[in-house]
């Protein structure tokens, strides 16, 4: 599907979003589910984490070496065997009988989507490389992006009270099985041409070695202190993993990540601008549920409810981000969904144990994807920028890394933040909603500042640097 006339590409486009919708969406869409599972397979309190964790692990840790392996045995070839992996994986799940085996089959899932997304963010930037299009694409990519995770809260309350925790799984084989047929006839394949296609053994090792333990300690954090010594033990071995995986790959003469592919202004800024999006997206879908459910009272379905108004503003904003960078260049439009994003974060800083939904939660909840679909759209297309047919696979895959180390850190940093504030109130007595209402007003005061320290930089490298993005 070489040819830039074919319209073949159009329908490609939504198939790869849906795909990604997908993944999305079952990143969150487990969590409202955690009690009703807990109490049919007969989990501990610890081992439910590891239906969240199981995903997120092999998730992160393995989407560097995933987009790689992309470019060198196949975009397409590598889509279709991830998500037929994933529809099985969820097969496993919806029948699991045992903790162990639900847990096996996340961590499949896991594993699984993390060679769908680079290879299918690859395809998509091979598909439309001319910027207009590009724009475009991208647009329906985000749009997308931000309703499977919105998608994910309503329809975990809806399955779940009508249905069964495993229709949350259930659901999956069907829609995977229709992608893999629609893709199979759409998408033409794609890979390194006329290269070596040896894989870097040793840096493959590391870097997925080097992420999945970061990702591990990082993920610790919500559960314990950072001085923890497992927590400081992995993130340690993590670092140091990583490092010598920096140094393999600037002495070996077929690098699985070859160095200079860092040195990208334009890239760095588009998935820095990812990763604090993603970190404050982590931050307000883990902490305002919360908020809602056990200071306002709100049900289950009543929370879910209370987000909808998150997906269509971030579908109708994505579809309006392609003008707003031809207008103003990509870095602008970053910078400007970074401060929207910041505003919507220092509304949620007022809360109170008696916050009104309309004057303070629901403002906030159309701000934010209105300017984090800005910030996705722009974001994106600047990640994979200057990338080709060699590539694609790794810019996906750094691509994808940005946002799940954001979200990562966004639990971690943020979240462990104002869990603790909590935590000391409550031994202070102070009574239980005010504290854990002073909690998530500081994990969303410090995700203001976070996001906006990025605005500013972002603003400052547009009015030193060329502009990008105009057209």
């Amino acid at each position: 599907m070489s040819d830039s006339s074919d319209p073949r590409r159009w329908r490609a486009l939504l198939v790869l979003s849906a795909a990604q919708l997908v993944l999305m969406l079952d990143m969150s869409v487990v969590n409202v589910a955690l009690a009703p599972v807990q109490h049919d397979l007969h989990f501990s309190p610890t081992g439910l984490a590891w239906i969240i964790d199981a995903y997120a692990l092999p998730f992160g840790g393995l989407l560097l070496l995933a987009g790689r392996v992309a470019d060198l045995i196949g975009r397409k070839r590598t889509f279709l065997g991830g998500l037929a992996c994933f529809a099985l994986s969820s097969a496993l799940g919806g029948l699991a009988q045992t903790p162990a085996l639900l847990i096996v089959a996340r961590c499949v899932q896991g594993a699984s989507a993390a060679f769908v997304a680079p290879s299918a963010l690859a395809l998509l930037s091979l598909l439309f490389p001319h910027p207009r299009e590009r724009a475009t694409a991208f647009s329906v990519w985000g749009g997308l992006r931000g309703a499977g995770v919105t998608l994910g809260v309503v329809l975990s309350g809806a399955l779940v009270g009508l249905l069964s925790w495993r229709w949350l799984f259930f659901l999956n084989v069907p829609v995977a099985a229709a992608l893999l047929l629609l893709a199979w006839r759409l998408l033409d394949e794609s890979r390194i041409p006329g290269e070596s296609r040896r894989l870097d053994v040793a840096g493959a090792v590391l870097v997925t070695s080097g992420f999945t333990l970061i990702a591990f300690g990082l993920l610790r954090t919500a559960g314990s202190s950072w001085a923890a010594p497992m927590t400081i033990l992995a993130l340690a071995l993590g670092l140091l993993l990583t490092l010598l995986f920096i140094v393999v790959e600037a002495h070996d003469e077929h690098p699985l990540v070859p160095l200079p592919f860092f040195s990208s202004p334009r890239r760095s800024i588009g998935n820095l601008s990812l990763a604090l999006f993603s970190a404050g997206l982590a931050v307000l879908f883990f902490s305002l549920p919360l908020y809602l459910q056990n200071v306002l009272g709100y049900s289950v379905l009543r929370t879910g409810l209370a987000f909808l108004p998150v997906g269509p503003t971030f579908i109708v904003m994505a579809y309006l981000s392609p003008f707003v960078i031809r207008r103003l260049g990509e870095r602008i439009t970053m910078g400007a969904g970074l401060s929207i994003v910041t505003v919507s974060f220092l509304l949620l800083s007022r809360l109170s144990v008696d916050a009104s939904y309309l004057a303070t939660v629901l403002p906030s909840l159309i701000l934010f994807p209105l300017g984090g679909a800005m910030v996705v759209t722009a974001g994106t297309i600047a990640g994979i920028s200057g990338t080709d047919a060699k590539n694609a696979g790794l810019a996906g895959g750094v691509n994808n890394v940005a946002q799940q180390m954001g979200m990562a850190l966004g639990l971690a940093a943020l979240v462990s933040l104002g869990s603790a504030r909590s935590r000391a109130l409550l031994a202070r007595g102070i009574t239980h909603s005010q504290a854990l209402t002073s909690g998530f007003a500081l994990s969303f005061s410090v995700t203001a500042i976070a996001v906006l320290v990025m605005a500013i930089y972002v603003f400052g490298r547009s009015a030193t640097g060329a502009e990008h993005g105009r057209s």
